[in-house]
């Protein structure tokens, strides 16, 4: 494995609706590692998601991944992304879906059966995505993003509607792949799921207002709880505390 980080942001500046949303972001991601974003609703998470995979416009900075550039053609097959939004087609079953996406990335078709399994759909593989139940809907897009060997995945709110047994299924899956050197960066308001990552950047308002893994935020505002460590830390900066969602 290579000992240069997987990501690289050097001061990040987003602009959107002539508003800055991103303000001079610079953080490190080493491989094999599951960073977590978390941050109220409208922080800049998917903004930083969408700038990591080469499809945001960004002002200044620079985005560096797996050695290149943020969306250069050289990394389509080695970034996964799932959107909070699912982009799989609703009028196709998982299978017809997973074949279609497997075939656009080169990934194996072996792959199909592969990754139905690994995200629990196996009893819904002949199903049309659009009859899923919102939990199912959004396995099915997670499902497109293992496809073949990814070295990144780009995972935003990649458990949401999902119950607890199944997210926590996801999260052993998603520990499996750090463990084979796969990077992982996923956007999270379930404090617990903060909890199992190895690092945290916590966003507020387009920057960061502190990075570290877990234990570390936890021993920094002297609290057991994730949710207490974020509102605190807020309280430091002399801001109005908001919903860590």
């Amino acid at each position: 494995m290579s000992s240069s980080p997987a990501v690289q942001v050097r001061d990040l500046r987003v602009v959107r609706g002539g508003r800055e949303v991103l303000h001079g972001l610079s953080f490190d991601v080493p491989r094999g590692r599951v960073l977590g974003l978390l941050g109220p609703s409208g922080c800049g998470k998917t903004t930083v998601m969408r700038a990591l995979v080469g499809v945001q416009i960004v002002a200044s900075g620079r985005v560096t991944v797996l050695g290149e550039d943020a969306g250069s053609p050289g990394l389509r097959d080695r970034v996964g992304y799932a959107t909070q939004a699912p982009a799989v087609y609703g009028d196709l079953t998982v299978a017809e879906n997973l074949r279609y996406f497997a075939a656009v990335l080169g990934a194996p078709r072996g792959d199909v059966d592969r990754v139905i399994d690994e995200v629990g759909l196996a009893g819904s593989r002949d199903q049309p995505v659009g009859t899923l139940s919102g939990g199912q809907h959004s396995r099915a897009n997670l499902a497109v993003a293992l496809l073949g060997a990814p070295e990144l995945l780009v995972l935003d709110e990649p458990t949401v509607g999902l119950d607890p047994v199944l997210r926590q299924e996801l999260w052993t899956l998603f520990r499996a792949l750090a463990d084979r050197g796969v990077t992982l960066i996923v956007s999270s308001h379930v404090m617990d799921e903060a909890g199992r990552t190895d690092r945290l950047l916590l966003m507020r308002e387009g920057g960061i207002l502190a990075d570290g893994s877990p234990a570390e935020l936890r021993e920094r505002t002297g609290t057991a709880d994730l949710e207490e460590a974020f509102l605190r830390l807020i309280a430091e900066t002399g801001e109005t505390a908001g919903s860590p969602a």
